[in-house]
């Protein structure tokens, strides 16, 4: 496993007692390559497993993005996320351990969540968002999908017609909607969302981490059943990228125009 002192794309910090991981690619704004998921398995399993910590925030470095998903830009120009530590992309590992962990975790939304960005805080036990914060997919317009956790899940977060409408138009939606439509807990000033998330862990630590861990294990459990539709959904995405349509999307992307994808209609 890679330990935190060997760290590149996060880092990775116990403050008192919980532990903040920052994916740190501001230049890329904050998407994730191979790499970085791997390392972000590796600080949640380090979390877990540390006494000390009680919950996890994760956030994104920078002001204008938490995560902006997958770095589609990589994608274009190597036709894969990159290299890993075992040689496979491990996103669905990372969802589950978000998940499996007994401990709750906070996402500290600074900016701009889009994308497997978005599915990542909506994975959260909880979200609080600065004001300046934006939420929304864009998996259909690059030539990705999220069928499993990012789909279903979300329809039980927001409901199955707001869920659609994320997927099907792929607007960017702002703080103060994601809060009316229950994706968000909180919206803060931007100045002040650190605190308000350590406010959150502060809370959490002074609670009891068996409790916590059947609750959480509870309120998971009625939704387990959506890793089934993962392990499907994401064997479909390794077959569906390595199509023209799906280079397609990652293409403009990468080239900064509209993407044309009437020949597959």
């Amino acid at each position: 496993m890679i330990r935190p002192e060997d760290f590149t794309d996060i880092t990775y910090e116990v403050q008192e007692s919980w532990a903040v991981v920052t994916i740190n690619r501001p230049e890329r704004y904050n998407s994730f390559r191979g790499r970085t998921v791997d390392e972000l398995l590796a600080a949640f399993k380090h979390a877990w497993a540390d006494r000390q910590v009680a919950c996890v925030i994760l956030t994104g470095a920078g002001e204008k993005a938490f995560c902006a998903g997958g770095d589609v830009k990589e994608r274009a120009e190597t036709g894969s996320y990159g290299q890993t530590e075992w040689g496979i992309f491990q996103i669905q590992q990372l969802h589950q351990a978000m998940r499996d962990m007994p401990k709750p975790v906070i996402a500290a939304v600074n900016g701009v969540a889009a994308g497997g960005g978005h599915v990542l805080h909506v994975l959260c036990d909880l979200s609080i968002a600065a004001d300046t914060a934006r939420f929304g997919q864009s998996g259909p317009r690059v030539g990705s999908f999220d069928a499993g956790f990012g789909s279903a899940y979300l329809a039980r977060v927001v409901g199955e017609k707001r869920a659609r409408q994320i997927w099907f138009l792929l607007d960017l939606y702002d703080a103060q909607t994601a809060e009316r439509w229950g994706l968000v807990n909180d919206v803060v000033p931007a100045a002040e969302l650190m605190d308000k998330a350590r406010e959150y862990a502060r809370k959490i630590s002074a609670l009891s981490p068996t409790a916590l861990r059947f609750l959480k294990a509870s309120f998971n459990a009625d939704s387990d059943h959506m890793q089934g539709l993962g392990n499907i959904a994401f064997a479909g995405l390794d077959l569906f990228v390595e199509s023209d349509e799906a280079k397609e999307g990652a293409n403009a992307f990468a080239e900064k125009r509209a993407p044309d994808f009437s020949p597959w209609r």
